[in-house]
């Protein structure tokens, strides 16, 4: 008797509920749907300008971890994961960020940023030798 009330006193028979993807996934189009609204009032051009709609795709975010919890599924989840990168590829397939193209400096500066050590080097090692090799003085 003392194992079985201890059981309920401390939480361990709880019932849990399984994640209704059904329901889960035939109500995020309403969050995306809402999100497409929204997306309306910002100009195209701006789309990839995360401050010009940072406010409706956090509204976005909250509907769908609100959907999947009301669906007892936890958030994010790989079918919410997949309904938001849907949306991404709708809205900010062209935000793709710009490579770099890394170049050579021109020849005088390289050659400068070469010869810099190099010659700080020479003299530090010519410095050391006249420096040991006039030990009286020191």
């Amino acid at each position: 008797v003392n194992c079985l009330m201890m059981l309920g006193f401390t939480g361990a028979h709880q019932q849990t509920n399984l994640c209704n993807e059904s329901l889960m996934l035939e109500k995020l189009p309403v969050c995306g749907k809402s999100f497409e609204e929204m997306m309306k009032k910002v100009d195209s051009a701006k789309w990839c300008n995360l401050t010009e709609f940072i406010t409706y795709y956090d509204n976005f975010t909250q509907c769908t971890e609100r959907e999947a919890n009301n669906a007892s599924c936890f958030w994010p989840n790989p079918l919410t994961e997949g309904f938001i990168t849907g949306i991404h590829k709708q809205f900010f397939s062209n935000c793709t960020s710009k490579k770099v193209q890394w170049e050579d400096p021109p020849d005088e500066i390289l050659i400068t940023l070469i010869l810099i050590p190099v010659m700080l080097t020479c003299a530090m090692i010519t410095l050391v030798v006249w420096c040991s090799k006039r030990s009286d003085i020191l």
